[in-house]
């Protein structure tokens, strides 16, 4: 390995005393390979077989947590007890490699796609009428916490190092606290503080699981979006609000999530700063913090890092193209580090039917470019 990337490769302990053998980190990445039921499918095992070696934590794409929230096809889930079985092989298949294994928490809300509900009702924190939501009740509000604990203890029962909890890219927590999607007017909508009531709500449940099973040794993150582009959406100072509460909570890191690493400030803040490093000020190191953001080579991953405004640096489209990108850097293979996908190489990715499909449309910002196109970007 080029000596200069040994800080890449530097243990990290958690305040729980667990150790996490590197900086690095796979980011959940929306891969459509699980079974219609939620169980891990064929195609899903196929992905995630060879893309946790070498680094730190692996995330798992988001995976469901209550009937009618599934916002993508072949989306994994943790609601049954019956998918116990499901769970435990997703996480023995991630640590056999090598990484800690951690389930992602997921609900869609109002991006949940209406042929998914299975029977149920489109719920968010407020009705949505192109998106065909109703405002969830009282009861229903309570259940959907209730199944955030759920998750989080079919995942200790199912041998993962961990959950996170996903309260980003505006998905139902995120519903929860913006102002442009919540106009609620009982103890969860109003204020912001009232707003903040839901995901705080979550992680108490969540807690509650590892709490029960006594898992001292469980690791707990929470994953968020720093702003919305609508005009009553979530703006920076609204996230700085946030991150005064989460920091305290008893969680083990806060993750963010960004397309552009370097993405500055769009407004509630000093539009001249980047959002990760005010973020990372704010937290001032109460919680380590994830950093993303189109990082493909490992200069640019290793730039990044050097900005210490993350104490790691998770990789999305840069695993897709490159399984075990951290076993590349480490033998001093970073030359043969792609940062597109070949068209005719299908079968050196192992991409589910699905995520090939869109892959090669060229059309998804969220998705690898196509080798000699420039990827689409996105202002989030």
């Amino acid at each position: 390995m080029n000596p200069k990337f040994i800080p890449l490769f530097q243990p990290f302990t958690l305040n729980n005393g667990v150790e996490i053998k590197n900086r690095l980190v796979v980011a959940p990445m929306t891969h459509f390979g699980s079974n219609e039921d939620g169980t891990l499918g064929e195609q899903e095992r196929r992905f995630i077989g060879n893309r946790a070696g070498d680094v730190g934590m692996f995330i798992t794409a988001a995976t469901l947590v209550q009937d009618g929230g599934k916002a993508f096809h072949g989306q994994p889930e943790a609601i049954h007890s019956s998918q116990l079985a499901s769970l435990k092989e997703t996480a023995d298949i991630i640590k056999e490699q090598g990484a800690k294994a951690i389930l992602q928490l997921h609900h869609g809300g109002k991006q949940a796609i209406t042929e998914l509900l299975n029977g149920k009702n489109k719920i968010s924190a407020s009705c949505d009428e192109p998106t065909g939501t109703a405002e969830a009740t009282e009861e229903e509000v309570c259940s959907l916490i209730t199944a955030f604990g759920n998750a989080a203890d079919l995942a200790i029962q199912a041998g993962f190092d961990g959950v996170e909890i996903h309260g980003a890219n505006n998905y139902v927590i995120q519903q929860f606290y913006s102002a442009h999607s919540n106009r609620r007017t009982d103890k969860w909508g109003g204020s912001r503080e009232n707003r903040m009531r839901f995901p705080l709500a979550v992680i108490e449940s969540v807690v509650a699981a590892k709490m029960k099973h006594n898992a001292k040794d469980f690791i707990v993150g929470y994953r968020f979006s720093p702003e919305e582009p609508e005009e009553m959406g979530i703006t920076m100072e609204d996230t700085l609000a946030l991150i005064d509460v989460l920091k305290n909570q008893p969680l083990q890191y806060l993750h963010i999530s960004l397309w552009d690493f370097y993405k500055k400030i769009r407004r509630g803040g000093d539009t001249n700063l980047c959002r990760i490093q005010t973020i990372h000020e704010r937290i001032n190191g109460k919680l380590p913090l994830i950093g993303v953001g189109n990082l493909y080579t490992p200069a640019e991953i290793l730039a990044a890092f050097n900005t210490g405004w993350a104490e790691f640096i998770a990789l999305g489209k840069t695993v897709m193209v490159n399984p075990n990108i951290a076993g590349k850097i480490l033998r001093g293979d970073e030359a043969e580090i792609q940062r597109a996908v070949d068209p005719h190489q299908e079968d050196h990715y192992g991409f589910p039917d699905r995520l090939w499909h869109f892959t090669m449309t060229g059309t998804q910002a969220w998705l690898p470019p196509l080798k000699g196109q420039a990827p689409n970007i996105l202002d989030l």
